[in-house]
C-alpha cells in the first residue's frame, strides 16, 4: 500500500471515532513536518547554511561526474591512438618498410 492511502484510511477510522477531518489533516500535516525536521538533524541539515552546503556537494558532485567522465574518454581515446599505431608498425613491418629505410 502506499503511504497515502494507509493515512487516508488512518484518518477515516478516526474521524469514524468522532475526530474532524480538518484536525486530522493538520495533525498530519504537524507530524510530516516533524519527521522532516528530525531527519534533516539527523543528517546534520538543519541549520541556516543547509542550502548552501547542499548546494555546494552538488556542484562537487557534477564536477566529480565531468572530471570521471573526462578520464573515461581521454584513457580511450590514448587506447584508440596507441592501437592505430600498432597496426601502423604492424603493416610497416609487412610491406617491408624496414628495408626501405636501408
Amino acid at each position: 500500500m502506499e503511504d497515502g492511502t494507509v493515512l487516508a484510511q488512518l484518518m477515516e477510522q478516526a474521524r469514524g471515532d468522532g475526530a474532524s477531518v480538518g484536525t486530522l489533516r493538520a495533525i498530519a500535516e504537524e507530524s510530516g513536518e516533524l519527521g522532516a525536521r528530525r531527519a534533516l538533524a539527523r543528517l546534520g541539515l538543519e541549520d541556516v547554511s543547509a542550502a548552501k552546503d547542499m548546494a555546494e556537494l552538488r556542484e562537487l558532485l557534477g564536477a566529480w561526474r565531468d572530471a570521471k567522465k573526462s578520464a573515461v574518454k581521454a584513457a580511450f581515446g590514448s587506447f584508440g591512438r596507441m592501437l592505430a599505431a600498432l597496426v601502423l608498425v604492424g603493416l610497416a613491418v609487412k610491406l617491408g618498410f624496414p628495408g626501405w629505410l636501408k
